[in-house]
Parts: structure tokens; sequence; C-alpha cells
């Protein structure tokens, strides 16, 4: 089971990184030329968080591998649902006014901080799996 769950965060992780590649050419390349470069910047940010936390889910897969923890499932989560929400709600902030869905928007605001917070509880629960460790293993 834990190889499954292993191979489905690996698979997530590089599905979420490759996303990460492909929106920052688009904001490169496409984007640019249609928002301000405040938008970019906001837009930019999005994607270098989506892809810090790809890289994340990938090291929590390959720890899970060998070691069965909750925490490591609860980063796992966190950081997928915080990439949804911090990233995603930065996307379509960078693009509102080109996509003009401005009255609808306004929701967002409180989504982004929602998300940093998941990241924060993941890497929180990163370092109590640490923590753990640290106390099954004394030698």
């Amino acid at each position: 089971m834990k190889h499954k769950q292993a191979s489905n965060w690996i698979i997530t992780a590089a599905i979420l990184g490759g996303m990460a590649v492909l929106l920052g050419a688009f904001g490169a390349h496409t984007l640019k030329s249609s928002i301000n470069e405040y938008q970019i910047g906001i837009f930019r940010t999005g994607v270098s968080y989506q892809f810090y936390h790809a890289l994340a889910i990938g090291m929590i897969a390959v720890l899970s591998l060998n070691l069965h923890s909750k925490f490591l499932k609860y980063a796992f989560y966190c950081f997928l649902i915080g990439t949804l929400c911090f990233s995603g709600s930065l996307y379509l902030i960078a693009t509102n006014e080109l996509l003009g869905i401005f009255n609808w928007l306004k929701f967002l605001g409180p989504i982004t901080p929602i998300g940093g917070v998941l990241f924060l509880v993941g890497w929180i629960s990163i370092i109590i799996h640490g923590i753990h460790l640290r106390k099954h293993n004394k030698n």
C-alpha cells in the first residue's frame, strides 16, 4: 500500500511541477504582453510556490517509501490543497482583468492566505515527523 501511495504522490508532484513549468512559460511568453508588470509578478509568485511545493511533495513521497507517518500524509494534503488555494488564487488574481471575472473574484482575497497557512502546516508536519524519527531512532 505504501508504494501505491508513494507512486501517487510522485505522480502528483510531477504533474504540479510540469504545470508550473508550463504556466511559467505561458506567463513569460504569452501573458507578458497582456497584463502589467505587477500582475506578472503575482503570476510568477504563484508559479514559484507551486514549483517549490511540487518538489516538497516529491520529497515526502520518497520519504514515505521507507517511513510510514501520518505527518507525511498531512504534509502531502496541506501542500496539495495549499498549492490549489495559494497559487490558483494568484493565477486568477493576476489574470482577472484579462479574463473579465473581477466581480466574482473578490472571494479570492482570503483564499490566498489560507493556502499559505496550509503550506506552513505542511512544513510543520514535516518538522514533527523529523522529531518523531529522532525520538524513535536514538542510538
